[in-house]
């Protein structure tokens, strides 16, 4: 298979676990005989620096000419600590978002056996945790209409019937593959547009009486993540909501450097890692790229190359298995391995593993 991928590094860590998520991509094509094609594009902080622009229309030409983006983390301090900053590096995520249309956000949750020393939580709870959080990604309060000044600020939280019925439909769709299972979260006893969300989600269930659906409010959801996570299997939520539910959720795993994620909807999927931009790290080559190696096994997956993803997530588990990490899993008293290190281990586990 011919892949035409658009890799964005961004800011931060950012380029460093690119580089892993593509070595891993390319040792992939070699054993498999695919042809991946990657090209480079900027967006956040190095594009504002750039082009005054946190997503230049260079990038999205990129992006929209490619099969699949490969992104890895926006941020920068200097605008964090700066709240009168007119342009932002987060603008450009959203920008890319609505400008891919890219309305759905693919969050799996799963713990590894080698890591669950690692949780907050206790072993006997979060073992063999494992579901999927979809979060609606171009509605909401991120969208609507926002006001601000120094005596008042608004963010409209709007909701249209075609926006949520196809995030639910989504939401069904990956529970039939799954265990058949599918929790709505929202907040229908206070806010009007949640009481959207759940009159069309019980008008919609009927067309799959094959999938237990139930429904909890946010604030219920957030205890039970944390004191029952294997009851969930696929979640499905408002964007505020997902985004808050969705970084809870990755603490369970021990390091949100593990988790990946996928944003799909009517163009160029896109593919990253659910962690941030972690300034304070960049250039270290300390930051955990298995996130961003999962990632590349989510686009891998997407395109029905199924064998390829099984693959590096087989890489992945020897990693962990074999204490070849980085300092923020590595078990205690044990060399800590530098970002590049466990991305070329995994890269070249892929060379040898049994299919």
């Amino acid at each position: 298979m011919e892949l035409k991928i658009a890799v964005l590094p961004g800011d931060g860590i950012g380029p460093e676990i690119s580089k892993e998520g593509v070595k891993v991509l390319e040792n992939v094509s070699q054993r498999f005989d695919h042809k991946f094609i990657f090209k480079y594009g900027d967006v956040g902080a190095v594009a504002i620096d750039k082009y005054g622009d946190p997503f230049p229309e260079e990038t999205l030409k990129l992006c929209e000419k490619s099969d699949a983006v490969l992104f890895s983390a926006v941020g920068d301090p200097r605008y964090d600590n700066n709240p009168s900053a007119k342009v932002r590096p987060e603008q450009g995520l959203l920008k890319m978002r609505k400008s891919l249309d890219l309305y759905a956000n693919v969050r799996p949750i799963a713990t590894f056996e080698a890591l669950l020393s690692k949780s907050p939580l206790k072993e006997e709870v979060i073992r063999d945790a494992d579901f999927v959080c979809i979060r609606e990604l171009t509605g909401g309060m991120y969208f609507g209409e926002k006001y601000e000044s120094d005596n008042m600020a608004y963010d409209t939280n709007i909701y249209t019937r075609k926006e949520i019925e196809r995030i639910l439909k989504i939401g069904y769709n990956y529970a039939r593959r799954r265990r058949k299972h599918l929790t709505v979260v929202d907040k229908a006893n206070v806010l009007a547009s949640s009481r959207l969300w759940r009159k069309i989600a019980q008008e919609i269930a009927s067309d799959y009486p094959d999938i237990k659906t139930d429904y909890m409010f946010v604030d219920n959801v957030s205890m039970r993540i944390i004191q029952d996570p294997k009851f969930f299997d696929v979640m499905v939520t408002e964007n505020t909501f997902g985004d808050i539910l969705t970084d809870e959720a990755s603490v369970i795993t021990g390091s949100m450097g593990l988790l990946p994620s996928a944003s799909i909807g009517g163009k160029t999927p896109l593919f990253e890692p659910v962690h941030g931009s972690w300034p304070e790290a960049a250039g270290k080559n300390i930051a955990n790229p298995i996130a961003q190696i999962l990632s590349a096994a989510m686009l891998l997956e997407y395109f029905g190359l199924v064998e390829e993803g099984r693959l590096i997530r087989k890489g992945v588990e020897l990693s962990l298995q074999n204490h070849i990490s980085t300092p923020d899993i590595q078990k205690e008293g044990l060399k800590a391995f530098t970002t590049e290190e466990v991305g070329t281990y995994i890269a070249n586990a892929i060379k040898h593993l049994e299919l």
